[in-house]
């Protein structure tokens, strides 16, 4: 995908995210497949709209039929108080008294009366039960309006009868007629009030059973309409929840199936939902939505490398910077991080995370993140430069053996093939029946040729040979350490051929290329000068050596090869451990290189190799610690040995002073050489040192 592409909704591989309304800008809205659910919430509401409005206006009539009821059941109250109140005003006046209480009671309850069958048959205001105006429509039923006919044609005399009396008129007549006249109606008038009250009670009964009627019908419609709604979306939903099962189930394939870590970044750094599966053994780690990608790398990253990430995620979220322009800045494109494998160790791995922009309507919603293992390629490369540099060192030890003195190199080859064909006998002859006693024997004396044959290589330069004699070294140290018990030394003793028969191949090419004359004196000087600067140079020190080796061409063969092996491992030692580092020099007031002086001479028959340097000296304390922390002696033990004594273990096999092992020193063999050939020429071996001042070897023998 290009990087400066515009992502749609959907993203692949695996990454979905919500479906857009609409088709761009300008599109309008398609209802497609959801035009009957629509069409069927349309019908819905139209149902709810209609009972609504039935509802309402049917309660409206039945609030006013219930008005109507209620005023009525007062028409028959009243009129039995009219009735009361004009037979209290005769009984008033037969006792001669003037009942002007009774008279105001009957004047208002015929009003009222008077009042209310007015509204009831024309509709108007009228007084409620509390005092206040009500509105009261006229009655509309036909037999309301039947029954008002009748209650008019009785209450009209009764009101033309009741007029004098409610005017105050004292004729007895008067009173009498109305009074004749309620006791002959009052009964009748009651009982059409009657009437009037179930008539409007029937009303609103119907009323009532239409409003229940209407909303039963719009509740069985609307529930109708809503199972249809249900039932289509139902459908529909199982549509898309078919669509979207198979979507994640395709999603869930790819990205169980895919190499590469994938997953969504939002602005804020968390993870998106659809992560790959290899994405959590990419990073050693189970990985959750919504996780902060920056607390996944903290513990994986340098700070500085932290702190770029964040800022270059920063400028992938910002719009106006080109996708493309930054790519090649990016910090995570080759990242060394240690994660922990599926039993809980932790491995080295190279991991490269590339990142591309999620845009929608030209704003960045996510980041796709990309994580590939290219621990295999690095490898590669790395192998591919090693085998060029090995390449290199070995066409330069071609050089060096071209440039070195033929006598040298053939005694070289002559010792080295000798030294590897004899170790390999000794190899082979070793095994588990001889007791790990002999086993371990056999490994000092390997040692010893191995560490000879390397420091013969790099006197001449011949520096493949030195690292290979170097790896052999490590072969053996680590048998050596293992202390795995005799079968396991028998077993491993029987892989060392394998490497002695490639140095045996190096050192045979290097046979056809040599003379048969010997090495002159000044070729020596000049081979150990340069291996004093090359120790030097690897170690990180300076060095001034001064070589006097013209006697050496004089002693007999086997005493040259044992003085001159002897020479190169206390060239070695003085520079690794006597000179100090240059900074440490002059600190203490040296000059920042050392000196170094080697000298081969002859008093009368009696020979000496002197070799000296003005480094840091040799110190018991250090030595007796080395001792302890290697666990050859306890404290009480150590207590009894002298300082002379201590010292006297820097000869044993396997101890060293050094924290590592390196090329030049650190396996506890350089020494032991030494020590084994003085034995061998039945020489004298004295080491003077002071501390901080100097070290100095002589080896006094008679050949």
């Amino acid at each position: 995908m290009s990087a400066s592409a515009t992502f749609p909704r959907t993203i692949a591989p695996g990454m979905r995210a919500s479906h857009a309304v609409s088709t761009g800008a300008g599109g309008t809205f398609s209802f497609g497949k959801y035009r009957e659910i629509i069409i069927a919430v349309g019908f819905f509401l139209l149902f709810d709209l209609g009972v609504l409005v039935l509802n309402f206006y049917t309660s409206y009539q039945i609030a006013e039929d219930a008005v109507g009821i209620n005023l009525s059941g007062r028409q028959r109250m009243l009129s039995q108080r009219t009735a009361k109140a004009l037979l209290s005003v005769e009984a008033a006046r037969a006792r001669g008294m003037p009942g002007d209480a009774e008279l105001l009671e009957l004047r208002n309850a015929a009003e009222l009366f008077d009042h209310t069958l007015q509204g009831f048959s024309i509709g108007g205001t009228v007084p409620g039960g509390d005092g206040k105006p009500l509105l009261l429509p006229a009655v509309q039923s036909s037999s309301a309006r039947a029954i008002l006919t009748q209650a008019y044609a009785l209450w009209a005399p009764y009101q033309e009868r009741l007029a004098p009396v409610l005017a105050g008129s004292m004729v007895a007549s008067d009173l009498q007629a109305a009074a004749d006249y309620a006791r002959a109606n009052n009964l009748k008038l009651l009982g059409l009030m009657n009437e009037l009250t179930t008539s409007l009670e029937a009303v609103a009964a119907n009323r009532a059973n239409t409003l229940r009627l209407v909303q039963t019908v719009g509740i069985a419609l609307a529930l109708l309409n809503f199972a249809f709604i249900l039932f289509k979306f139902l459908r529909q939903l199982r549509r898309s929840d078919a669509a979207i099962e198979a979507a994640t189930e395709e999603n869930r394939e790819i990205l169980s199936s895919v190499r590469e870590g994938l997953f969504l970044m939002t602005p804020d750094f968390q993870l998106g939902s659809q992560i790959s599966q290899s994405a959590h053994a990419l990073f050693g780690q189970t990985l959750a939505p919504g996780d902060s990608f920056m607390a996944l790398l903290t513990p994986l990253l340098a700070p500085k490398v932290l702190a770029d990430a964040r800022d270059y995620v920063d400028l992938l979220f910002s719009p106006h910077i080109k996708e493309a322009l930054v790519q090649d800045i990016n910090p995570l494109n080759d990242v060394q991080v240690q994660v922990p494998n599926r039993i809980g160790q932790l491995g080295l791995r190279h991991l490269s995370l590339h990142f591309n922009r999620v845009v929608d309507a030209g704003k960045v919603h996510h980041l796709l993140v990309t994580v590939q293992d290219i621990s295999e390629r690095k490898a590669l490369e790395q192998k591919l430069k090693d085998e060029r540099q090995r390449s290199q060192k070995e066409f330069n030890t071609l050089i060096k053996a071209f440039d070195a003195d033929p006598a040298m190199l053939r005694q070289f080859v002559a010792r080295s093939e000798s030294s590897l064909l004899e170790i390999n006998e000794h190899m082979r002859a070793i095994s588990s029946t001889h007791g790990e006693s002999a086993i371990l024997q056999a490994l000092d004396q390997a040692f010893r040729r191995i560490h000879a044959l390397k420091g013969d290589a790099a006197t001449l330069g011949l520096q493949t040979l030195a690292d290979q004699a170097h790896q052999f070294e490590s072969q053996l140290a680590r048998i050596r350490d293992s202390g795995s018990g005799t079968d396991h030394l028998g077993d491993a003793l029987l892989a060392l051929p394998m490497h002695l028969e490639d140095l045996l191949s190096k050192v045979v090419t290097l046979k056809k290329l040599t003379h048969t004359r010997r090495p002159g004196p000044a070729a020596l000087n000049q081979a150990l000068e340069q291996l004093a600067h090359t120790v030097a140079a690897d170690s990180g020190k300076r060095v001034l050596p001064h070589i006097q080796m013209g006697l050496h061409d004089q002693l007999p063969g086997n005493a040259q090869d044992l003085v001159r092996e002897i020479a190169e491992q206390l060239i070695r030692n003085a520079v690794v451990h006597g000179i100090e580092a240059p900074s440490s020099r002059t600190a203490w007031g040296k000059p920042d290189t050392g000196k170094l002086e080697v000298n081969l001479a002859c008093d009368g028959g009696q020979w000496s190799l002197r070799v000296r340097d003005d480094g840091a000296g040799l110190s018991a304390e250090r030595i007796r610690q080395k001792l302890l922390d290697k666990g050859w002696y306890t404290a009480v033990q150590l207590e009894n040995y002298s300082d002379p004594q201590i010292v006297g273990h820097i000869f044993k096999p396997g101890f060293s002073t050094a924290d590592d092992a390196s090329l030049h020193a650190g396996r506890g063999v350089g020494l032991d050489i030494v020590h084994a050939n003085v034995q061998q020429l039945g020489a004298q071996l004295l080491l003077t040192s002071t501390s901080g001042q100097f070290t100095e070897f002589t080896v006094r023998f008679t050949p």
